[in-house]
């Protein structure tokens, strides 16, 4: 054989493998599933977006990612939000998963619900949550027991302060590092580097632009002393200087969005990744809304109707419109059908997939009720009305303020949305009860039992009105008490460390914590009275958020902790100062195991 005809052969046994290696790789790159990555802001309305016509605020990642992707003309959540996070994480309304309220343990997803991230898990997707949860604390409702991998963020409803706060990091209290939002980022991105080479699911739920309204200063001094174009439709009603602050809070917001779908890029998986984007309630104080009624606590249409953007390159369209009245309990069945992986929950969902409509097919919207409640109160969206709760009806598409009370005019369409508000309290009436559910400790090593989900006795408060974030403080008497009231999953020894301050001038009180006939002893004789801060961040006055201190752990020693359910009570002896001490935690930890 001559040497040119050896060439011509090598060269055509190279190229034909680098065919079969190329089919090989499209074959793969079609076989994997592809990623997602969900970002949920919190008490961002419809209107603080510039996409929607906002002139006050540039949000150009989000405005760019709903250009690109789908975007929904009728897309609603709850009135507040754990609920919403509830339906997101369930396909089914919060009322069915025993989310009753916003904290002391109301915010709880019971846990016979399977969430969206136990579905992805089960199909071989690595799972990260960074942000607020705000469905549970202790496990089993913690996010490292309900299909997330990673968790990096913080469990309750709001927090104190925003910069270098004290955060979860997979049921471990650590120190964040800079402003609370990039740095939630900052770990989502690197979930994202550490597993480039699988699938994975990505939730990004943010807590701004909740109050407090802090935010770095690079952002707030655009809007400082602004004129707004846009206003409130009652401009009397509105606080300035709380919208200039959240309009910073809301660039900073799409500031990290663009971060993320920057490493998308950079990495390559741009194409491979569903990235949806959505906000938990309406705005948190009265500001510009596209006119519509109501605000945050709202059942009217300002409460509860939010903006949402689905974007996967060369499978939704750019410029798809969504006009199917659509809402958070469709992620689970939607995003479950668009990566081709079963839903795990054995419970019927109440959400639908919107696959075929957001992959093009043509479809006229499907008549459904959608149910938005507070308590027993409720409010219905149909397709073309909503049925407020005093019993009022309004055509939605051509009354988007609700000023034109329709129902006389309607008395059939009234009658049949009352039946279907009537005929769905009625099947979630046994979740619409007190809240008799124990927080539960022992099912991990280590239980927190925040000042959140206690009970002031006596002269005992809390820091502040809300409790999400509080202490308890005001503890001056042998008659005082805090308590929690426990179920202990597995009989053990475990060690009480309790996260406290006490001046020097208050040191020496004996302490005693005890449940179901056991208890510990210790006395204090550590100073520790760090400041309170927060505050002077805020760019508008916080409302009910405490402030927040350096609380340092203080171990109550170790005891017996037998299974059931009791009371576990913190009481105090020998005050020889003003106060025994503040708490704002105690943590129960394993020791035999």
């Amino acid at each position: 054989m001559s040497f040119s005809i050896f060439l011509r052969l090598l060269s055509v046994a190279v190229v034909t493998a680098l065919m079969f290696l190329s089919s090989i790789n499209a074959v793969a790159a079609e076989q994997r599933k592809p990623n997602v990555v969900v970002f949920l802001s919190d008490d961002q309305g419809w209107g603080d977006l510039s996409v929607n016509g906002n002139s006050n605020l540039a949000t150009p990642n989000i405005d760019q990612l709903a250009k690109d992707g789908a975007q929904f003309d009728w897309f609603y959540v709850c009135r507040v939000c754990a609920p919403t996070r509830a339906e997101f994480l369930t396909g089914r309304f919060h009322a069915r998963g025993g989310v009753r309220g916003v904290s002391t343990g109301q915010e709880r997803l019971n846990i016979d619900e399977m969430t969206i991230a136990q579905t992805f898990k089960a199909a071989g997707y690595a799972t990260g949550a960074f942000g607020k949860w705000h469905n549970g604390m202790q496990h089993p409702y913690h996010p490292n027991a309900r299909g997330f991998d990673e968790y990096y963020g913080f469990c309750s409803g709001h927090w104190g302060n925003y910069f270098d706060p004290v955060l979860d990091h997979n049921n471990k209290l650590v120190r964040g590092k800079g402003y609370i939002i990039d740095d939630f980022t900052n770990h989502a991105i690197q979930f994202i580097e550490d597993n480039k080479e699988q699938p994975f699911f990505c939730y990004l739920p943010y807590c701004t632009p909740h109050s407090p309204m802090q935010v770095p200063e690079s952002f707030f001094e655009k809007h400082d002393g602004q004129e707004l174009e846009l206003r409130h439709r009652d401009p009397k009603l509105e606080d300035v200087q709380k919208t200039r602050a959240a309009l910073a809070m809301c660039e900073n917001i799409d500031w990290n969005v663009g971060r993320v779908l920057e490493k998308l890029e950079e990495l390559n998986l741009t194409d491979d990744t569903i990235v949806v984007y959505f906000t938990d309630n309406g705005p948190n104080s009265y500001r510009f809304n596209g006119g519509m009624k109501g605000r945050k606590g709202s059942l009217d249409e300002g409460g509860v109707r939010t903006a949402c953007f689905i974007k996967w390159p060369g499978k939704i369209a750019a410029g798809t419109e969504i006009h199917q009245v659509s809402a958070a309990i469709d992620f689970l069945p939607t995003l479950a059908d668009m990566a081709g992986i079963s839903v795990q929950s054995v419970k019927p969902l109440d959400g639908m997939s919107l696959k075929s409509r957001l992959l093009g097919k043509k479809q006229d919207p499907v008549e459904r009720m959608y149910f938005s409640m507070k308590s027993k109160t409720i409010s219905v969206r149909s397709q073309k009305y909503r049925l407020d709760s005093a019993g009022r009806l309004y055509d939605i598409a051509n009354d988007i303020g609700q000023h034109n009370d329709i129902a006389q005019q309607h008395p059939e369409q009234v009658a049949k949305m009352k039946k279907a508000a009537s005929s769905f309290l009625e099947e979630v009436s046994d979740q619409l009860t007190p809240d008799d559910r124990p927080f539960t400790v022992g099912h991990s090593l280590n239980t927190p039992l925040p000042a959140r989900d206690g009970v002031a006795h006596g002269n005992v408060k809390r820091s502040a009105r809300a409790p999400n974030c509080s202490y308890f403080t005001n503890w001056t008497s042998e008659t005082d008490k805090i308590s929690w009231d426990i179920e202990v999953a597995e009989s053990g020894t475990y060690e009480a460390i309790a996260y406290y301050t006490c001046p020097k001038n208050d040191v020496g009180s004996t302490v005693q914590l005890s449940f179901n006939g056991e208890s510990i002893t210790t006395k204090i004789d550590q100073p520790h009275d760090p400041p309170a801060y927060g505050r002077e961040r805020d760019y508008s006055p916080r409302g009910s958020e405490s402030e927040v201190k350096k609380f340092k752990p203080l171990s109550l020693g170790q005891f017996k902790l037998k299974k059931g359910r009791g009371e576990l009570a913190l009481t105090a002896s020998d005050i020889p100062g003003d106060q025994v001490m503040e708490v704002r935690y105690i943590w129960l930890n394993r020791v035999d195991k």
